[in-house]
């Protein structure tokens, strides 16, 4: 909390004025995201639009080519303001270190990308989940229409924040932090409540009071500066106002007055639970679970003030989300013996046993606890995070039996897939040539062992796999990002039985110079159980 005596708004006329800053902001639309602290409503203006002027298309130039209608082609020509820069070109990753083009969009138009990305499900597979995550970050030239409100950049953050992604959420947004928006706050500072950093928050708020992302917000941070005499003054005119919840009124009065908190009133859950009511609940001593809460919640987990249990239950979901490091992963299980058995507890039990083994480098005791402890992960989902921890190490000792076959896979599941894929060891039978092959990108002449590995042999063996007219249409405008989620779409209704999708989808990574990235999604479909 910060010192006592602060005062971010200087009394009632800077309470007011703090009220009604942002209201002159121009409406925009609210988040895909339910869960985000919805801005204060502007007032209704009358306001004549301005009518857009027809435009002809101009001829493609070597560097730029037409949009693409529906899922390919739009209606119209899309005209891009041009009197400021756009957020919507901010990235953190550049196209020398992406391999994406800098035209990533092409001419597409910014509300059809960002629905492309907002519905993009890499379906359980962590390769699917990285190349949304860089498809995300990807520094690029804006769409063609894109003008100064940052409509895509909102867009992308919004996923990540949906992934629980909350790091490259924020590195995105510090990225485009010069261009100061209320939109780009408000979820800035959903962050740094659910991240335990909402004291240097309410310090950037009380700098820049007109970014006003939502009046309950302001009167948070007003009492954690310590006012409470002003705090109570701004929650007294949101009332005046009619710009608070009954809910909000209650959760923030029991928060300003220790003797309503101690009243025993059952406050209903909200809903939806946002991460500033979430994170009054918790003040106030009635703290909710966030097990059954978006992904993103289960940062609050991580903190020291959870238990461990929590912290173990909220690190699993974003370890299997791609939102956490294996490391990270590796650091929680091994913090202390297990409190208990069954569920979580059993993980961690034999994940403890078996890493003991490997850093001892007990052959007997690894080839003994590595199926259970790959079992217990891969019940929670968590083969690759396991697997990239400990197949390099395990490719080193001379494995033989179950023990020896779960090695050689959790290699191929590894970032070091390619090599390991070589090994010695590696099964000679119809399976195991066939994985080998896929690692290496080539399954010509080799036999395929199971329904899956037939859908995807065709994109890997050569044969000429027959891409959709959508597909076509987004290459042949060099409408690379789009392509992209088309081919994760592709795979993602394969799963749900459509094969034939699956193929193509594979196929079109490939066609897009996304060979690891096929290669891995490959391997992932042939050794984890997602099947929709």
């Amino acid at each position: 909390m910060a010192a006592e005596g602060i005062r971010p708004y200087g009394g009632l006329v800077g309470v007011l004025f703090a009220l009604m800053a942002g209201h002159a902001a121009a409406e925009s639309p609210l988040s895909a995201i339910d869960w985000l602290s919805q801005p204060v409503p502007a007032p209704k203006r009358s306001v004549v639009p301005p009518q857009p002027q027809t435009q002809p298309q101009p001829p493609a130039r070597h560097d730029e080519t037409p949009a693409v209608k529906g899922a390919a082609l739009p209606k119209d020509v899309a005209v891009s303001v041009l009197d400021g820069p756009s957020p919507d070109a901010v990235g953190l990753l550049t196209p020398a270190q992406t391999g994406f083009p800098h035209a990533l969009w092409g001419l597409g138009l910014t509300d059809e990308v960002g629905a492309a990305l907002t519905r993009a499900d890499p379906v359980g597979l962590p390769a699917l989940q990285g190349l949304l995550v860089t498809l995300l970050l990807a520094e690029a030239l804006p769409p063609a229409d894109a003008g100064t409100e940052g409509r895509l950049l909102m867009a992308r953050v919004d996923k990540l924040l949906a992934m629980g992604a909350l790091e490259q959420a924020q590195a995105l947004m510090d990225a485009a932090s010069p261009l100061r928006s209320v939109e780009l706050f408000r979820r800035a500072f959903d962050v740094a409540l659910l991240t335990g950093d909402e004291d240097r928050a309410c310090a950037a708020l009380a700098e820049a009071p007109d970014l006003a992302p939502t009046l309950p917000v302001r009167v948070f941070c007003v009492a954690r500066a310590g006012d409470w005499t002003a705090a109570a003054l701004t929650l007294r005119t949101a009332q005046a106002l009619g710009n608070i919840t009954p809910l909000e009124d209650a959760l923030l009065s029991r928060f300003l007055d220790p003797d309503l908190a101690d009243q025993e009133i059952y406050l209903p859950p909200p809903k939806p639970v946002t991460p500033l009511l979430w994170r009054i609940y918790d003040a106030i001593g009635e703290p909710l679970p966030t097990a059954t809460l978006p992904l993103a919640f289960a940062h609050a987990d991580l903190s020291e003030r959870a238990g461990w249990k929590a912290q173990l239950e909220a690190a699993e979901r974003l370890a299997r989300a791609g939102a956490i490091t294996p490391n990270m992963l590796l650091g929680l299980f091994t913090q202390r013996d297990p409190a208990a058995s069954g569920g979580v507890w059993d993980r961690v039990d034999a994940f403890q046993r078996f890493e003991a083994a490997v850093q001892a480098g007990d052959l007997t005791a690894v080839e003994q606890r590595l199926p259970l402890a790959y079992a217990r992960m891969a019940d929670a989902e968590l083969e690759v995070p396991f697997a990239t921890l400990f197949a390099d190490a395990l490719a080193r000792l001379d494995l033989t039996g179950d023990a020896a076959r779960l090695a050689y896979e959790m290699g191929l599941l590894s970032p070091d897939y390619a090599r390991l894929s070589k090994s010695p060891h590696a099964p000679q039978d119809v399976r195991g040539l066939f994985l080998a092959g896929l690692a290496q990108g080539a399954v010509k002449g080799l036999a395929a062992p199971d329904s899956m590995a037939r859908a995807i042999a065709p994109a890997f063996n050569g044969s000429e796999v027959v891409l959709s007219e959508d597909a076509h249409l987004l290459i042949d405008q060099n409408r690379i990002g789009e392509a992209l989620l088309l081919a994760m779409a592709r795979i993602e209704v394969g799963l749900h039985g459509e094969m034939a999708k699956l193929t193509e989808g594979l196929a079109l990574l490939r066609k897009l110079g996304l060979e690891d990235t096929a290669r891995r999604t490959a391997l992932e479909l042939m050794l984890l159980e997602r099947r929709g």
